[in-house]
């Protein structure tokens, strides 16, 4: 009967700290209005802690390790649903990482290494806070291509009965002007549209060579609009 009251204080102990860690993580980012906020950041830290203090329970250090990897893996998918593409831009990075810092603060807790647990709590706060005013700063200097190491797509729209002669086309610019191209989609576009967006290597390109490539592309007749853009992330 004692052991049971002693196990059952240490799993209080454990989802507890758990619990309270992950809600410092996450009221920071409901402040922020951030897809995942203090619920979900507090769930991830103490669904971490009970699976891995059950795996110590059951089978020891062995089976809290293997349990671990499958925490790690199970709120990698998790985190990508936080990401979302917005046009041109990606969101949600940040919290897809925070998610996985307060994964790890719940993992420690479920071992019983409270310290570990409030340093990576402590560490995951100060890069969502003390490093915000840094980034902010970097952000509001001009940006260069000589310094920068920028993704950009270039989209075309084009008619869809033109869709093979106009991709053709795009390819053989595409190639005469060196822009590198590392993923190509083609979706409809309107009624009677299609967009066609390469997205290029990053660092491959200067801002030179990519408003000559649309220049270029604007010039033949079977491409209705032609631009390009810088790929933005965010958290």
């Amino acid at each position: 009967m004692l052991v049971f009251i002693m196990h059952f204080i240490q799993t209080l102990i454990t989802l507890s700290t758990a619990s309270l860690l992950g809600a410092i993580i996450g009221y920071e980012r409901q402040f922020r209005q951030r897809t995942a906020g203090l619920r979900t950041n507090t769930l991830v830290a103490t669904s971490a802690a009970i699976f891995v203090h059950l795996a110590m329970t059951i089978d020891g250090s062995g089976g809290a390790v293997r349990v671990i990897s499958y925490v790690v893996s199970g709120v990698g998918f998790l985190g990508a649903g936080a990401i979302m593409k917005e046009g041109m831009n990606i969101r949600g990075l940040n919290t897809a990482a925070t998610l996985w810092g307060s994964a790890a603060v719940g993992t420690c807790a479920g071992c019983a290494l409270y310290g570990d647990a409030l340093a990576a709590t402590l560490y995951v706060l100060a890069a969502n806070t003390l490093l915000r005013p840094i980034v902010n700063m970097v952000n509001k200097q001009p940006f260069s291509d000589v310094n920068g190491e920028s993704t950009y797509q270039i989209c075309v729209i084009a008619f869809e009965h033109e869709q093979r002669e106009a991709l053709a086309k795009f390819k053989q610019v595409m190639q005469a002007e060196n822009c590198f191209i590392s993923h190509l989609d083609i979706e409809p576009f309107g009624d009677d549209d299609v967009e066609i967006t390469a997205t290029l290597m990053p660092a491959s390109v200067t801002t030179t060579v990519l408003d000559k490539t649309v220049n270029t592309l604007l010039g033949d007749s079977m491409m209705k609009q032609a631009y390009y853009s810088r790929i933005c992330g965010s958290g």
